[in-house]
């Protein structure tokens, strides 16, 4: 595949530039000269052939050669809440939601999540996002949305409909089996799914889920960690849902 690169100002015309992390990346580790060719995406669904016309210091100035329209989207709108883990645990979870096709993650704060940073938390994530869609071909960056309480999170994911939520003391069930009637291999335009964090939802929380209609997911028997069942989940709706 050729190399990929994101560029922050959307791609209007015949011309592009690319600066900071992404211009240093192609002039000091790939080595680019004039006349190199790269795929270029701005986020807004499309990708682009490109060719070096000049490098500067810290920026590359380059020619549109034209512009595909390539969908590698999922035919549907998925939300991921989730309580974060730490440290590289974080950015590995965000990687792959990125490329199971997550189109929002949201960071939740519950009773038992761990207080952080979260300005600069959400500052590195949304460079491993740039990172993970170039690697696996997507032309719209996922979206972290900022940090939502677990009661808010409930309210503004009222209308979706098919929400799922982990939750490991469900009474015995296979992975993926539902304690709650939930749809099976049906069509939806929207599909909301929550994980907490190590310790779990607290009784109250997964009682206000389960009043608001959502449905409770048993992941099986062994203790997953958060980004293991947040992994888990979003695999197992998208083959409920869409059936890939």
């Amino acid at each position: 595949m050729t190399d990929r690169y994101f560029v922050e100002t959307p791609i209007t015309g015949g011309e592009a530039t690319l600066a900071g992390h992404e211009a240093h990346h192609l002039i000091r580790v790939m080595r680019a000269s004039r006349g190199s060719r790269v795929v270029l995406f701005d986020g807004s669904g499309a990708e682009f052939n490109a060719r070096v016309e000049r490098i500067g210091r810290g920026a590359v100035e380059l020619t549109i050669l034209c512009r595909n329209e390539v969908d590698r989207e999922l035919p549907l709108d998925l939300t991921l809440g989730v309580s974060l883990p730490k440290g590289d645990r974080q950015r590995w979870l965000v990687e792959k939601a990125v490329e199971l096709g997550v189109k929002r993650l949201v960071p939740l704060v519950t009773a038992r999540s761990v207080a952080r940073a979260w300005k600069k938390a959400l500052a590195r994530l949304g460079r491993t996002v740039i990172e993970a869609s170039k690697q696996c071909g997507r032309n719209r960056l996922m979206e972290i949305a900022q940090p939502q309480g677990w009661p808010e999170f409930v309210a503004a994911t009222q209308t979706a409909p098919c929400r799922l939520l982990a939750h490991p003391e469900c009474p015995a069930a296979g992975a993926g089996e539902s304690v709650t009637p939930a749809p099976r291999e049906q069509v939806f335009e929207a599909v909301v799914l929550a994980v907490g964090p190590e310790g779990g939802f607290t009784p109250d929380e997964v009682s206000l889920a389960a009043t608001a209609g959502w449905h409770l997911v048993n992941l099986g028997p062994r203790i997953l960690r958060t980004e293991t069942a947040a992994i888990l989940l979003t695999s197992l709706a998208l083959r409920g849902v869409t059936g890939r």
